[in-house]
C-alpha cells in the first residue's frame, strides 16, 4: 500500500509503450526532470522487459508492469525490476501469483461482480480501464455509491483535457495515460518536449 501513496501522489501515472528499450533510459530522465518520475510500461511490445529494467536503475523512478495477462508476464516483469504489476482485467492467476509473492498489483475491474470478486481477494484498488469507453467519471461516480471503499486508476481515454475530470472524484487517486509519453516524440528522441 505504501508504494500505491507514492505512486498516487503524483495524480498521474504515465502509460508507456516503448517500441525500443533504447528509449528507456532518456524517457526515465525525462519522466523525472519533468517531475513525474513513475512509469508503467505495459507489456505489449518485445521491447519491454528490457525497458524496464533500464528505468528500474533509476532509482528515483517508480516503475511499474502493465498490460500484464499471465503469471509468466508477472515473474518476467518482476525480474526485471518493476515494482508493481497492472492488468487491464481480472486474472485470479495473477491476483493469486501477486499476493502470494507480495507484490503490488491493480487489477483491472469495471464491473460490480469484478469489483466484488477483487474485494473477496482483499483489494480496494482497482484498474478502471478503458475508462473511456466503460463510461468515464459517471460510471466511476456510479461504482463509487455501493462501493465506498473502493478506489480507482482510471485509464484508456485520458488525456490532458479530460483528467481532472477523473481526479475531481474522491475515489481517483490517480489517473493514467500516455499523452505525455507520446510515442512519435519518443521515436523522433524529443525527450525535453
Amino acid at each position: 500500500m505504501e508504494l500505491f501513496n507514492q505512486l498516487f501522489a503524483r495524480k498521474i501515472v504515465p502509460v508507456v509503450v516503448l517500441e525500443q528499450a533504447s528509449s528507456a533510459s532518456d524517457l526515465a530522465g525525462a519522466l523525472i526532470d519533468g517531475g513525474l518520475p513513475v512509469a508503467e510500461v505495459t507489456f505489449r511490445t518485445d521491447a519491454a522487459e528490457q525497458a524496464i529494467s533500464i528505468m528500474a536503475t533509476h532509482p528515483e523512478m517508480i516503475v511499474g508492469a502493465g498490460t500484464v495477462l499471465t503469471v509468466e508476464q508477472v515473474k518476467r516483469a518482476v525480474g526485471a525490476g518493476a515494482r508493481y504489476i497492472v492488468s487491464p482485467g481480472t486474472s485470479r492467476a495473477v491476483v493469486e501469483y501477486c499476493l502470494s509473492n507480495s507484490i503490488p498489483i491493480l487489477p483491472g475491474a469495471v464491473t460490480a461482480s469484478e469489483i466484488m470478486t477483487l474485494l473477496d481477494y482483499g483489494i480496494d484498488t482497482v484498474k478502471f480501464f478503458p475508462a473511456g469507453t466503460n463510461g468515464g467519471p459517471g460510471a466511476i461516480k456510479a461504482l463509487s455509491a455501493p462501493f465506498t471503499s473502493v478506489r480507482f486508476v482510471p485509464t484508456g481515454g485520458i488525456n490532458a483535457a479530460n483528467i481532472n475530470d477523473y481526479l475531481s472524484l474522491p475515489s481517483v487517486p490517480a489517473a493514467g495515460g500516455s499523452w505525455m509519453v507520446n510515442p512519435q516524440l519518443i521515436a523522433a528522441a524529443d525527450f525535453s518536449r
